[in-house]
C-alpha cells in the first residue's frame, strides 16, 4: 500500500493527508520522529523532513508541494491546482503564503515553541516573545483569509483548491493548540467550518495525542 511518512502535528504532513483524502486514495500513515534522524529515513529524504510519500511501486517523493502537485497531476479527475494559468498562479500564490509566511510567522512561533522545542532542544523552555508574536500574527492572517472568503466562494475562487488545503493544514494545527479566538474572525470561522465539515478532515480532527491534548472545541463542527 502507498505509505505516507508523517508527523501528526506537521501542517505539511496534514496538507498531503488532506489531498490524499480528497482524491479518495488509500494510504497507510507511518509516524516519523524526524528529530531522531534515522538513517533509513534520511536515505529516503536527505533533507530529513516529513512528509515523504512512498508509492506502491516504491517511488519516493518528498516535499509537500511536490507531493501535492504530483498527486493532482496523476489523479486529476477533480483538479485542485486550477484549470487555467491565471487560476494556477493565484492558487500557487496562496499556497506559498500559507506554507511560507503563515508557517514562519505563526506556526513556528506557536507549535515550535510549545511542542517541537522539547524534542529538538531538550531542556529548553518556550520563548514568550515568540508565543506572543505567533498569537498576534495569527489574527492578521485570519483577517486576510476572511477578506478573501468574503469575495470568493473559496479562497482562490469558485472551487475548493490546493489553497484551501494548505490553509486548513496550517490553521488546524493552531486550532488544535487553542490559539485562535474565533469570535474575532467571523468570516474566517465560516470558511473553516465549511472545510472542517468535509470528509477529508475527519481523520485530521480525530488525530490526537494524550501527551499534548487538543483544545476542547477542536473536533467540533459547531465551535466558538
Amino acid at each position: 500500500m502507498r505509505q505516507l511518512y508523517h508527523f501528526w502535528l506537521s501542517p505539511f504532513s496534514r496538507k498531503v493527508r488532506l489531498i490524499l483524502a480528497e482524491k479518495k486514495l488509500d494510504f497507510q500513515l507511518v509516524a516519523e520522529p524526524v528529530w531522531e534522524r534515522r538513517e533509513e529515513f534520511l536515505r529516503m529524504n536527505p533533507a530529513g523532513m516529513v512528509p515523504v510519500l512512498q508509492e506502491e511501486d516504491g517511488t519516493i517523493i518528498s516535499d509537500s508541494t511536490v507531493i501535492c502537485e504530483y498527486l493532482d497531476e496523476v489523479y486529476n479527475d477533480e483538479p485542485l491546482m486550477g484549470k487555467t494559468p491565471v487560476e494556477r498562479a493565484e492558487i500557487r500564490r496562496l499556497v506559498a503564503w500559507f506554507d511560507g509566511k503563515f508557517n514562519q510567522e505563526v506556526t513556528e512561533n506557536l507549535l515550535g515553541e510549545k511542542f517541537l522545542k522539547r524534542f529538538f532542544t531538550p531542556g529548553s523552555t518556550p520563548d514568550t516573545g515568540c508565543l506572543r508574536a505567533g498569537r498576534v500574527n495569527v489574527g492578521h492572517h485570519l483577517d486576510y483569509l476572511g477578506w478573501l472568503f468574503e469575495r470568493r466562494k473559496w479562497l482562490a475562487g469558485d472551487h475548493l483548491t490546493m489553497a484551501d488545503i494548505a490553509a486548513a493544514a496550517q490553521i488546524s494545527v493552531i486550532d488544535y493548540m487553542g490559539d485562535i479566538k474565533w469570535s474575532r474572525h467571523e468570516a474566517a470561522k465560516e470558511w473553516y467550518m465549511r472545510i472542517k465539515s468535509r470528509p477529508s478532515m475527519r481523520d485530521i480532527l480525530a488525530d490526537k495525542q494524550a501527551v499534548f491534548p487538543p483544545a476542547s472545541h477542536y473536533a467540533d463542527l459547531d465551535f466558538e
